[in-house]
């Protein structure tokens, strides 16, 4: 499974669990960080842990481990590090506040209306 691939599927799987406004960010020519971004927000702290939870569960079902996870007590953003993918799944709040998409705007944000449903 290549890297878009596996974006994708951590795409698929917020998708699956109601996440909002879920974007991929392609960041390899603007970052040596990862290749991809995942950026998602759940309604509440329990939601956004809900979601992390599983994209790690799912992942690792595939034989994708997780390198590192951040935030996973706070529950307003949490963070996911697959190497070339980073996935952050944040409340409405942190999102806005944090606005990695304006942090990231230099890199591609991909057409996702092929695997979301709306």
């Amino acid at each position: 499974m290549t890297t878009l691939e596996q974006a994708k599927k951590i795409t698929q799987i917020l998708d699956s669990k109601i996440a909002q406004d879920i974007k991929i960010i392609e960041i390899a020519d603007v970052t040596i960080l990862a290749d991809y971004m995942v950026i998602a927000t759940g309604r509440s702290s329990t939601q956004v842990k809900a979601l992390a939870d599983e994209v790690e569960f799912q992942m690792d079902k595939l034989g994708i481990s997780v390198n590192h996870i951040e935030g996973h007590r706070s529950n307003s953003w949490i963070l996911l590090d697959y190497v070339d993918i980073i996935v952050n799944v944040f409340n409405e709040e942190a999102r806005e506040f944090y606005d990695l998409e304006r942090m990231w705007q230099d890199g591609k944000e991909l057409d996702l209306s092929d695997i979301i449903e709306k």
